[in-house]
């Protein structure tokens, strides 16, 4: 007897659902991208006992036919692929074929759609992964699957599911990832008790994230304006062929102010071709570009939009399609790195006062697309935009399903409905033109429970220094309010982007010591010396070796003093150790510049004459981030005179 078998149809389709079907969350998942695929204009999805008793995703796409609705059900059968050579330039979220018989075979599934040539649709029962019945059915031109009793015939992968609230959470989190990538769409989420999200077709961006999230996440955020250019190979990658000259790739999106952190990457989506995905690559170049504006250990929010031709993009690399693999992949992290950096030049925001910023803590309720008089809706409200945006999740970045296990809804107490799905809201949802009216009005009222939107970095251009604090903190005023600023991060911000600009023209100007420092080095740390000895002497350094274990320090930058040479050397050294990966030059020319300005720099404790203060202050005002310190300190935070009159009742 042979000890190698085939394994039957059955257990096939279970093992491929335990890789596509983790949660009722990828259910949804699944069956969002085929109803997006289909071309749905409309996508209502309506869930019992956390998904794992009903999940129901209607939608108005194109629909299926008789032969095609039995057809779908069969492994590996699409629409969307012809030959081999679709899976080179991939364009639609879903493609493997896998999904609904996948599903099918853990759950009661029943399949009502109809094609738009059809006079009647189609029903299809399926349990279990095996077909109960198929029948006529009339059905508008569409597709509705119900999903029952998940994993009722795997009861070992039911008792892994978590409680009703958090799987409804992930379920959450997954709509409105796609209610964001896909504005002009509407996305409604209900369960027997509540509208969840009802996300109204608007014609922007900015539309849909006031709508989902309300008016104080926008005020958090910088646009990141569409940026394109043309697809360049990097020197270890495939050159391009012939014709692919005109390949191009496009940034755009929204991401956080600097003084707007994180604890964890759970707030970070990015989106590939409008699929969302979980990119090291992209989250590498999101990081990068916020080096030297944020301090380390703390994360950033970001709604990004990467297009690219699907040529240049593998998305056949996971089972739920959730990684993908870039064929120009350093040119593409560079490009995103670089349209982000613009973004945050450009906006140039300065920190509120910490008084003032106190409302508007990462835990503060939030608006959201529900409607208002539905059961619960204190509890949906907040649900929404925390469990998708603000981040309760796993810390997997850019999850498609990411709330933790603590994410609860409301004890309040909810009036059951007479019927499992008899919706009918008092009012009707506003459509896109009525909520575009609305947004646009909103935006200029004041009444919005959120923070003042962050200063603009030109406004600290006319600033009049009034004197310090602790010899410390520089106190200035102009038309806009009150400024404190730290006299230590503000200088040491003038000197970085100083530094940085006479690197790049030439080298840095060095002075040579008096007394040559020797220091003692670890071995991995004279490894890193002598790889970046010639970056080291473009930086004024100029160390020789000194016996196996030390070097001398002949000159240093011109700006430090010998008592801090040691230190900046060993900070240097210890700043590349920690890089993780390859380090690139311009990394590393940022690391030393960061590094030698903070030791250059004016320090606390330090008394200023006016003459001073006025000139700190105007070399800040022309540099490019004035907003934080190059390791992301804060510099300036200011107290706007509306704040100034509210702290004295005259508003």
């Amino acid at each position: 007897m042979t000890r190698i078998r085939i394994l039957s149809e059955d257990v096939a389709n279970r093992i491929a659902a335990g890789e596509v079907v983790e949660r009722p969350a990828s259910v949804v998942k699944e069956l969002l991208e085929n109803s997006l695929d289909a071309g749905a204009s409309s996508i209502r999805v309506e869930v019992e006992g956390g998904g794992r008793h009903l999940i129901r995703v209607t939608d108005d796409g194109s629909g299926m036919t008789h032969d095609d609705a039995l057809l779908a059900f069969e492994r590996h059968a699409t629409s969307k692929l012809r030959s081999s050579d679709d899976l080179l330039a991939i364009s639609t979220l879903g493609f493997r074929g896998e999904a609904l018989p996948s599903i099918a075979s853990v759950s009661r599934l029943l399949l009502e759609t109809r094609a738009a040539e059809e006079e009647q649709g189609t029903r299809v029962e399926i349990a279990g992964g095996k077909l109960i019945g198929v029948k006529p059915a009339a059905h508008p031109t569409g597709t509705t699957i119900s999903i029952g009793d998940l994993f009722y015939c795997v009861p070992a992968r039911r008792k892994f599911l978590k409680s009703d609230t958090t799987e409804l959470g992930h379920i959450a989190s997954v709509a409105t990832h796609y209610a964001l990538a896909h504005p002009a769409k509407r996305i409604e989420l209900r369960t027997p008790t509540q509208e969840i999200l009802n996300a109204t077709p608007v014609e922007t961006l900015a539309e849909r994230v006031y709508q989902v999230f309300g008016r104080q996440a926008l005020d958090e955020l910088i646009d990141v304006p569409a940026t394109s250019g043309p697809i360049r190979a990097n020197i270890t990658e495939a050159q391009l062929e012939s014709g692919e000259e005109k390949l191009a790739m496009s940034v755009s999106g929204y991401i956080s102010r600097p003084d707007v952190q994180r604890p964890n990457r759970n707030a970070i989506y990015i989106f590939i071709n409008r699929r969302l995905v979980r990119d090291r690559l992209l989250l590498h170049a999101l990081t990068e570009a916020y080096r030297n504006v944020q301090p380390p250990g703390v994360f950033p929010a970001a709604l990004l939009f990467v297009d690219l031709p699907p040529e240049e993009v593998d998305v056949n690399v996971h089972p739920s399609k959730i990684e993908v693999r870039f064929r120009h992949q350093q040119f593409v992290h560079d490009f995103t790195r670089d349209a982000l950096r613009q973004a945050l030049a450009r906006a140039r925001p300065i920190a509120s006062f910490p008084a003032a910023a106190a409302a508007a803590a990462p835990g503060a309720p939030i608006r959201s697309a529900v409607d208002s008089t539905a059961v619960g809706a204190s509890a949906t409200a907040e649900m929404a935009p925390r469990g998708a945006f603000f981040g309760l999740g796993s810390g997997t970045p850019g999850a498609a399903v990411a709330p933790s296990d603590d994410f609860a809804l409301s004890n309040a107490p909810w009036r059951p409905e007479a019927m499992r799905f008899g919706f009918s809201p008092e009012a009707p949802p506003a459509t896109g033109d009525e909520f575009a009216a609305q947004f646009r009005a909103a935006s200029h009222k004041d009444e919005f429970d959120a923070p003042p939107s962050a200063a603009n970095g030109d406004e600290i251009s006319n600033l009049k220094p009034l004197g310090q604090v602790s010899a410390s903190y520089i106190v200035a005023v102009n038309s806009a309010g009150l400024w404190i600023v730290d006299q230590h991060v503000a200088h040491e911000r003038v000197l970085f982007e100083q530094h940085l600009e006479a690197r790049r023209a030439g080298a840095v100007a060095g002075q040579r010591l008096l007394v040559p420092i020797v220091v003692e080095l670890s071995p991995r740390q004279l490894v890193i010396a002598g790889q970046i000895a010639e970056e080291l002497a473009a930086n004024g350094f100029e160390v020789e070796p000194m016996g196996p274990r030390a070097v001398a320090i002949q000159a240093a930058p011109a700006p430090v003093s010998a008592s801090d040479v040691e230190r900046l050397l060993r900070e240097i050294l210890d700043a590349v150790e920690r890089e993780n990966q390859g380090i690139s030059i311009e990394t590393l020319q940022a690391k030393i510049a960061a590094s030698t300005a903070c030791h250059a720099a004016i320090k606390v404790n330090t008394p200023l004459d006016p003459p001073r203060m006025e000139w700190l202050l105007a070399e800040l005002a022309k540099t490019d981030c004035p907003m934080s310190c190059p390791h992301g300190r804060p510099v300036v935070l200011r107290y706007s005179l509306r704040e100034i009159e509210k702290a004295f009742k005259r508003t």
